[in-house]
């Protein structure tokens, strides 16, 4: 969830750079350098690392928005102090700062969200408080944990950075030959109108990449909820999960939001498949 939430903040803010940029042109006559390779390159990575990094700073306000997140301040039964003391503990052990901890009210869900590993938030939904035992909660958590300690946030960012930045530069410097004409003279709408379509084509490229390792992470996630809390929890969880009924579940099919499905869909898809990630975790277990 946090995930294709910070995806698509990243494309929201990479828009409102690229109106800023034309505003600043247009009205106040202040321009990018583009006429280089070192000029384009240049105000690719600051666009392409810009929206990222904005992006990243932004999540977990974000988060707590449109997820409508309540942040425990002061537990108020005796499942929020539970809840509140096995997070902290499980931050201890894992070496982070303690996250601020939430409860959403949605389907079968978690995330953990945040710029930085001592200043992260880790929320479960309703649903899967209600779904199940505390045991698998605690595996659940120990996954969310594992995001936060390995800095799997901060390294999306750069990832997405990186790949923004040659989405961007590529797709300006094939624009540029394209809408040339014979005299060497650049048509400026036809270059605009073809950078903007090259960027939404190399975009879906850069996001199965994005994908890819997205499902990396997730098995490494996963090991390290063994590491904190044993295999039963997160194992358990996982199977449990993987008997509800795609249509109860708060993500669907993730990758559903980028318009796939089949076996094209998998290579959008930020989890892998739960059977998968079981296996994974008997072999890591030794069991």
């Amino acid at each position: 969830m946090a995930l294709i939430m910070l995806i698509m903040m990243n494309l929201a803010v990479m828009a409102s750079l690229y109106i800023a940029l034309f505003v600043l042109s247009n009205f106040f006559g202040i321009y990018v350098d583009q006429g280089s390779m070192s000029g384009l390159f240049m105000m690719a990575a600051l666009f392409g690392f810009g929206g990222s990094f904005i992006s990243l700073f932004l999540s977990k306000w974000m988060a707590k928005r449109s997820m409508g997140v309540e942040v425990i301040e002061t537990p108020q039964n005796e499942f929020e102090r539970w809840l509140v003391s096995t997070i902290e503990k499980q931050a201890y052990d894992a070496g982070i700062g303690m996250p601020e901890v939430g409860i959403f009210n949605a389907a079968p869900n978690a995330f953990a969200t945040g710029w930085d590993k001592n200043n992260a938030l880790v929320a479960v939904s309703t649903g899967l408080i209600e779904m199940m035992s505390r045991e698998e909660i605690e595996g659940v958590i120990a996954h969310e944990i594992s995001h936060v300690k390995n800095g799997d946030m901060v390294t999306m960012t750069l990832m997405q950075g990186v790949l923004n930045t040659f989405v961007i530069f590529i797709s300006r410097i094939l624009a540029s030959m394209v809408a040339r004409d014979r005299n060497g003279n650049t048509n400026q709408g036809t270059y605009f109108m073809i950078s903007m379509a090259l960027e939404m084509v190399f975009s879906l490229f850069a996001t199965a990449i994005l994908m890819w390792y997205s499902r990396h992470r997730e098995y490494r996630a996963d090991e390290g909820a063994v590491d904190l809390s044993g295999a039963n929890g997160i194992y358990y969880a996982l199977a449990k999960l993987g008997q509800v009924s795609k249509e109860e579940l708060a993500l669907n099919d993730d990758y559903k939001a980028f318009g796939f499905v089949g076996f094209l869909g998998s290579f959008f898809a930020s989890h892998p498949p739960i059977e998968s990630r079981l296996q994974n975790i008997k072999e890591y277990a030794g069991a």
